[in-house]
């Protein structure tokens, strides 16, 4: 199967809003604020999960060396690049292939070695890849299949191996905040950038990882505070980003 093959996951619509952008992921400033201001925690919450299934030290030198990582949806780098400087062995995979330049550009200019490859899930699979670790963050409410591309997510994970997904919840709560207040009020994403009937319910996402044989190990919610203009993780309130962490059995 290749990367544009019609029986992916593929949503084209999805793929060109991310196309336009693409020269802006590093700029933190730009049109990948909101990216940019959530991924320390985000970092920290992928870095506390990976140490702790792997038993791994999080301040050694390359805590994470040995491990085969997938950055699905990958974008600019802004995940691949901190797991590569932890030792990983990273995969970034976009289906927006105007990404992928401005991913190893940034990568050589920061001296990591990073495979990228303008490619999806299911090719992966076809290809026989293996990973230790798959990071599905904020991709699923852009694709046309959840379950298949959390089918292809299983295929690809070694026995044992630990996928963290994140996305946005499906309530007024999350229309308001995710598409009102960050689209059409804070102006931090364009317009149209994310379809609110495409959002998962936590539920219904922990049913799905299920039901394509993952066991879902943990639900935290990424919470933004307005007064201090910073985000933090809850293990309470899932209400609109969230991330889950699910491992395939041995």
């Amino acid at each position: 199967m290749s990367a544009m093959d019609p029986t992916n996951t593929i949503d084209p619509a999805e793929v060109a809003k991310f196309e336009a952008m693409a020269a802006q992921w590093w700029d933190k400033t730009g049109k990948f604020k909101p990216l940019h201001m959530m991924n320390p925690t985000r970092l920290g919450y992928i870095t506390d999960q990976i140490a702790a299934h792997f038993q791994r030290n999080k301040t050694g030198k390359k805590p994470f060396k040995g491990l085969r990582l997938l950055d699905i949806g990958c974008g600019g780098g802004l995940l691949s690049e901190p797991m590569a400087a932890l030792g990983a062995d990273v995969l970034g995979a976009d289906a927006a292939a105007g990404n992928i330049p401005v991913a190893q550009i940034h990568a050589k200019k920061s001296g990591l070695k990073i495979d990228y490859r303008h490619t999806m899930a299911e090719a992966l699979v076809q290809d026989g890849e293996q990973f230790n670790v798959i990071l599905n963050m904020e991709v699923i409410e852009h694709v046309s299949d959840p379950q298949a591309m959390l089918r292809a997510c299983y295929a690809l994970l070694k026995p044992g191996g630990l996928m963290i997904c994140s996305t946005i919840n499906r309530n007024p709560k999350s229309y308001l905040l995710a598409i009102i207040g960050a689209e059409r009020v804070m102006r931090w994403l364009p317009v149209g950038t994310h379809e609110w009937d495409k959002f998962i319910t936590p539920d219904a996402l922990s049913e799905l990882i299920k039901t394509v044989g993952l066991q879902v190990k943990n639900r935290s919610g990424f919470v933004f505070n307005p007064v201090t203009w910073s985000w933090s993780i809850s293990d309470r309130d899932l209400s609109v980003n969230y991330v889950t962490a699910s491992i395939r059995p041995e």
